[in-house]
């Protein structure tokens, strides 16, 4: 058995098929399929169960998944030693809730990639909860704490959001509401309605970014990040007595990358600058 089938096996357990797991690899999905099943013939046990659907783990796969991963991890912690004072390097991908990943990470991401010219550093923005234990991502900011997996979770900071309006709309409480499509909040911390007393949405994304154009437009009423509103400077805080939100980013990652000095340096370095990023724009805005 070598590493190589190792690592072909685990980017199928993590994409549970084999085009996706091939994309990943990037070879076409006819060889890792062969390689499945030279390291099926190998083991003389089946690993997967096929089905239209794709590929799922049999109780013997996810066993071997779950030491396989633990062999990965550490052998990334091997090979991250020695990246010391000299900076950072390789490829590192973060995922994020939108809002997040629109109007805070660009900035940290930047400042980072300056300290560390040999680091890739990949955001992935997704309308969903970022999947860590398929390695979608090597590390995730959340806006509520995982309770379940193989994980660490370090609060990151706290974040406000307040009722915002466009500055010709006159106060009142009857306009239009944007906000998230009801049935695709993939977290109860991104459930606003009842703060509004509302139950009907007239213009609805699950994208933050998109709901901060519509207000934008004029005539609406919404739940804003009050640090995506320095970036649409025709909106402003309204009713801020009545409606006032506090919620908090939290960095997860996989236990077993505690032992990587890459990236707990980086973990570290994410979290100072999303900190600061938060206060820094929460500083600037404006109230009617």
């Amino acid at each position: 058995m070598n590493w190589d089938d190792i690592r072909v096996f685990l980017a199928v357990a993590r994409a549970e098929s084999l085009t996706g797991a091939a994309r990943a690899l990037k070879l076409d999905p006819g060889t890792v399929g062969r390689r499945i099943a030279r390291l099926e013939d190998e083991l003389g046990a089946a690993l997967f169960a096929k089905s239209p659907q794709g590929y799922a783990l049999t109780d013997r796969g996810a066993r071997m998944r779950d030491h396989a991963a633990g062999a990965e991890s550490a052998l990334r912690a091997a090979l991250d030693e020695g990246q010391g004072e000299e900076g950072l390097t390789g490829q590192v991908r973060i995922g994020a809730p939108d809002g997040c990943a629109n109007f805070l990470l660009p900035r940290v991401c930047a400042a980072i990639a300056a300290d560390n010219p040999a680091l890739d550093i990949q955001v992935l923005s997704l309308p969903r909860v970022v999947n860590l234990s398929r390695r979608e991502a090597d590390m995730a900011i959340t806006v509520s704490a995982p309770e379940a997996g193989r994980l660490t979770v370090q609060k990151i900071t706290d974040y406000h959001l307040h009722l915002a309006r466009h500055r010709d709309l006159p106060p009142g409480p009857d306009a239009p509401v944007v906000g998230y499509i009801p049935d695709m909040i993939f977290d109860r911390e991104l459930d606003y309605l009842s703060e509004l007393g509302t139950e009907r949405v007239r213009l609805a994304s699950n994208s933050v970014a998109v709901q901060l154009q519509m207000l934008r437009q004029g005539g609406a009423l919404g739940i804003v990040h009050d640090f995506a509103l320095p970036f649409a400077p025709e909106l402003v805080r309204t009713d801020t007595d009545r409606v006032s939100l506090t919620r908090s980013f939290y960095l997860v990652r996989h236990a077993a990358d505690r032992r990587s000095d890459r990236l707990n340096r980086l973990a570290r370095a994410l979290a100072d600058g999303l900190r600061a990023e938060v206060a820094r724009l929460e500083a600037m805005v404006q109230d009617t």
